[in-house]
């Protein structure tokens, strides 16, 4: 049984995590979304990433507690044996370079929260609840979640998360930002597929741009993120895409980017 399973069709490759009922992230698993991740980036046939869990009870449960024994104390290592590894993954998610969507049909605990985080767009099922517990095991959230989850939700909101390490519902999730969508129960792959396939029909080139574009307002000076905004406009007029835009335009037709 594969940890990761992936299903490409139509230019959307939906990519579950497949270790039911809690899907929790082993080192297995992070090395498994790191080499998809690579071939992912790079397969002509892939526009948009959708990512789930099986089953409905989580998404991702966080990580494999049983695992933590092992990486405790001065001898375990656990940056080298875990954290780098996963944290790089985490990132690679973060700046991939087509449309991601998570597609939230059961819990987001810890890990999974963070990993889920990484997407562009989060769709959550009304039933899902959210946590980054990591406190209550005397750990805290080491694969980018005070990051991302802060950039999301604010600083206010995000220590209510994490000092306390309480779950929040998708309700409360919607109303601080930290998802995209509600959907019903059993709903949110189907919701999260509905989301890809408008995405997959717009044109790649300058989705990637506005991914980018987007990240430059947290990581630089506003100066150095007009600067930087500048050179991906240039970028952006240079390619074939927005000679097709201009084509449907005048033409009142449909734009194909498919081409």
């Amino acid at each position: 049984m594969s940890l990761v399973e992936t299903k490409i069709d139509d230019g959307i490759a939906l990519v579950t995590l497949n270790n039911p009922p809690l899907n929790v992230m082993t080192v297995a698993t992070a090395r498994s979304l790191d080499t998809l991740l690579d071939e992912l980036a790079v397969d002509s046939q892939v526009r948009v990433v959708v990512l789930t869990g099986a089953g409905d009870r989580a998404f991702c449960a966080g990580s494999d507690i049983k695992e933590f024994a092992a990486f405790t104390g001065p001898e375990g290592r656990a940056l080298e044996r875990k954290m780098i590894a996963e944290t790089a993954m985490t990132a690679k998610l973060d700046k991939f370079p087509k449309p991601t969507v998570c597609a939230l049909n059961g819990n987001a605990f810890g890990g999974g929260l963070e990993l889920a985080a990484c997407c562009d767009l989060l769709v959550a099922a009304e039933n899902v609840r959210l946590a980054m517990p990591e406190v209550k095991l005397g750990v805290f959230p080491g694969s980018g979640g005070p990051i991302r989850v802060t950039r999301r939700i604010g600083e206010g909101r995000a220590k209510e998360m994490i000092l306390l390490g309480e779950p929040i519902d998708a309700n409360t999730a919607l109303a601080w930002g930290l998802v995209n969508r509600v959907v019903a129960s059993g709903k949110a792959i189907e919701a999260a597929m509905e989301l890809a396939t408008k995405l997959v029909e717009l044109p790649s080139n300058a989705l990637r741009i506005c991914k980018e574009s987007i990240d430059l307002a947290f990581d630089y000076s506003e100066a150095e993120a007009m600067e930087r905004s500048l050179r991906l406009t240039e970028e952006a007029f240079a390619h074939p895409e927005i000679d097709e835009g201009i084509r449907a335009f005048f033409a009142k037709e449909k734009p194909n980017f498919r081409r």
